[in-house]
């Protein structure tokens, strides 16, 4: 069963895309970050960077160190990587900030590719 299409990640996706056609693979995740938030704002989209996720233990709060790169709209986790390909380790990061978080949509991007869609899951809880 496939999830029906989501006007906001597909404006995400689009301005991802034209960082990745801009910049092409290469650069540290940090660079497309910058690039990526720019291009969100432009588009009129809300973005936090580097978001402080913290684990929930029972009833306690733990500050880990834990960190979504950009949150937009307070709804959509995206998740940059620059790596050789995506394994199943960040679709389970992505899986817990989805959690932790209590966003139910999340956005794994790989720009380490030579075509960005190849680079790109979406994840939902």
């Amino acid at each position: 069963m496939t999830t029906p299409r989501d006007p906001l990640t597909d404006r995400i996706l689009g301005c991802a895309i034209e960082v990745h056609r801009t910049l092409g693979p290469g650069l540290l995740e940090s660079a497309y970050e910058e690039c990526l938030c720019y291009e969100l704002t432009q588009a009129g989209i809300a973005v936090r960077r580097q978001v402080p996720l913290p684990v929930r233990y029972k009833q306690v709060s733990l500050e880990c160190g834990y960190r979504m790169d950009i949150l937009a709209e307070a709804q959509v986790v995206v998740e940059l990587k620059t790596v050789e390909k995506l394994l199943p380790v960040h679709d389970a990061q992505m899986l817990t900030y989805l959690r932790l978080s209590g966003c139910r949509v999340g956005l794994l991007m790989n720009f380490n590719v030579p075509i960005l869609r190849d680079g790109i899951k979406r994840l939902v809880l």
